[in-house]
């Protein structure tokens, strides 16, 4: 293994963010994830939310994106493996792809628990 090194560490940054250029280059939802993003910040802005608040949106956000990521990183693989059709691959991405839609549901749920009382009425 390799000596530790600053300037390798940070050059591993430069990976991640080309990363996630791929990403929302190449993938729809990513773009659609991005939206969502920026309206769940600026919703948070407005409705001046608590630390709390901002620290379960900041882990709804990030849920999502880690398993847009992943399904990414797995549709890539699996194509470079075979573009043919084969039904491992076939059910390896579809489990893939129900855990960036299952991540999406749990930050819908807990966009709906931060937001629904700033928005709705209380009396």
């Amino acid at each position: 293994m390799p000596e530790f090194s600053i300037s390798r560490r940070l050059k591993s940054f430069t990976y991640a963010f080309h990363g996630a250029w791929v990403m929302l280059k190449s993938q729809h939802n990513a773009w659609i994830h991005a939206a969502a993003t920026a309206v769940v910040i600026a919703g948070g802005v407005v409705c001046e939310i608590g630390r709390h608040d901002w620290a379960l949106l900041t882990f709804a956000i990030g849920l999502v994106w880690l398993a847009e990521a992943l399904n990414t990183a797995i549709e890539f693989l699996a194509d470079e493996v075979s573009q043919e059709r084969r039904d491992r691959i076939g059910k390896a991405k579809d489990v893939a792809a129900f855990g960036v839609l299952a991540g999406a549901i749990t930050a819908a749920i807990i966009g709906a628990i931060v937001f629904l009382p700033h928005i709705l009425p209380t009396e």
